[in-house]
């Protein structure tokens, strides 16, 4: 007999999320969902057996979707029974090239129909003909689905925010996740409380632009963050991602002298580094803005821990733009750089823009500022050597005889196992001693 409650017990599911931590959070609140139907996930990325497949899409570049197509076709290869899904960035954008180009998708949903409408269309998982395409374009995107996700260790990533009102000239995000929206404050703090009664300890505030957040509450970013200072049980929050034009000097001061729990660590996107690509790009800020924003940050907070986002080979920009921006660059107080190539997207703006770096050429770009990232970031591990920091550690792989956290500016430290830290903070000495382990960067507190 069919349990009400649970209609899909004894049914089994795989989840494969691609892309931004977004995605990843909006993945793990629809496996919650799920599970409360009575699905059984399976476990890693096991696909074999399961009835059920989601696919949760990116489509930032051009290689994130051909990523998709890739895994989507392998998976439903490997379980051509399995009812699949395929949702996300990419879903929203093209979803006829998907149901076209790929036979197998019985479910195709855009942004709007995320969420609780995925569970209720799922029927009895009986494979479809073709795929069914739950869709409408970006301009009616007006929903925004709540989401927090746990990555297995003692971080929580809280969903603040969606959307982007922007509309650089070569960005595809406000045509994938509609216009700027977020959530009351109120439901946000009930939010981080609840992480706090799962036993989460820091929290990431993510979004597509969480600046912005208030445009649909008449709040603003500022008061959600002192809201969440409130919130006892928390030991850190991180800000995700925010433009330099909407990190204001007024939030920093106060991070810097009164919040007890926001970290001195910034993620703050640049693009580009000089004011001729930044125009073209229609970014809402120049070099001087920037500059003046991360001196400010070193100012008041001078151990903080800065990372950039940074784009090579945009259209316009020409070798000696570059050699601009690198310059630009390599004169900033930052710690680290994300360097991304630049890929042409269907509907942008930028394709107007002349004349077009070849592809190579964006590689090449791309690695030197790689390559300048790696000087950058064991500079500032170095001038953190001798420091006490609170570290918050994780839970070790099976087997493992070592141990990491992060301390409140990021820096990731290793020390000999001591099964009673685990989720806990501690306050450590840091060694000159840094090194490379198999996820990057390290430095060890023994």
């Amino acid at each position: 007999m069919l349990n009400q409650e649970q209609p899909y017990q004894n049914k089994t599911v795989a989840y494969y999320t691609l892309g931004c931590r977004l995605n990843f959070a909006e993945s793990s609140t629809l496996a919650y969902r799920l599970s409360e139907l009575g699905f059984e996930r399976q476990k890693g990325n096991r696909a074999s057996g399961a009835d059920l497949l989601v696919v949760n899409t990116c489509a930032v570049t051009e290689q994130a979707t051909a990523k998709c197509r890739q895994q989507i076709r392998k998976l439903i290869r490997e379980n051509p029974d399995a009812f699949v899904v395929v949702t996300g960035c990419y879903a929203q954008i093209e979803p006829k090239e998907l149901a076209d180009s790929i036979g197998g998708i019985d479910l195709i949903v855009g942004s709007e129909f995320k969420g609780e409408n995925i569970a209720a269309c799922l029927g009895n998982l009986t494979k479809k003909p073709e795929a069914e395409v739950m869709h409408t374009r970006f301009q009616e995107i007006h929903t925004f689905h709540a989401s927090c996700s746990a990555d297995d260790r003692t971080r929580h990533f809280l969903k603040v925010q969606d959307g982007c009102d922007y509309f650089c000239t070569y960005c595809t995000i406000p045509m994938a996740r509609g216009r700027s929206r977020n959530p009351l404050i109120a439901d946000l703090v009930k939010q981080a409380r609840d992480v706090v009664r799962k036993g989460g300890r820091e929290i990431v505030l993510t979004g597509v632009n969480i600046g912005d957040f208030g445009k649909t509450t008449g709040e603003d970013f500022f008061s959600l963050c002192r809201a969440l200072d409130e919130v006892e049980g928390v030991e850190r929050y991180r800000i995700g991602s925010i433009e330099p034009n909407l990190l204001t000097d007024d939030l920093l001061r106060w991070i810097a002298t009164e919040s007890r729990r926001f970290a001195p660590h910034f993620h703050i996107p640049l693009q580009a580094g000089s004011d001729e690509v930044l125009t073209l790009m229609r970014r809402r800020y120049d070099t001087a803005l920037f500059r003046r924003k991360i001196e400010l940050v070193k100012q008041l907070l001078p151990d903080a821990f800065i990372g950039v986002d940074v784009m090579a080979g945009m259209r316009g920009e020409t070798p000696e733009l570059f050699e601009k921006s690198y310059r630009f660059l390599q004169s900033l107080p930052v710690s680290q750089l994300h360097p991304f190539t630049y890929s042409e997207r269907n509907g942008t703006k930028a394709l107007e823009i002349k004349p077009v770096v070849p592809v190579r050429e964006r590689h090449e770009r791309t690695s030197r500022l790689v390559a300048l990232s790696e000087q950058k970031l064991p500079e500032f591990y170095r001038s953190q050597a001798g420091t006490r920091r609170r570290v918050l550690w994780e839970q070790p792989e099976k087997g493992k005889t070592r141990m990491h956290g992060f301390t409140e500016n990021y820096i990731r430290v290793e020390h000999t196992y001591v099964p009673e830290w685990i989720n806990t903070c501690t306050e450590v000495e840091l060694t000159p001693n840094v090194g490379t382990s198999s996820q990057g960067l390290v430095i060890l507190a023994d």
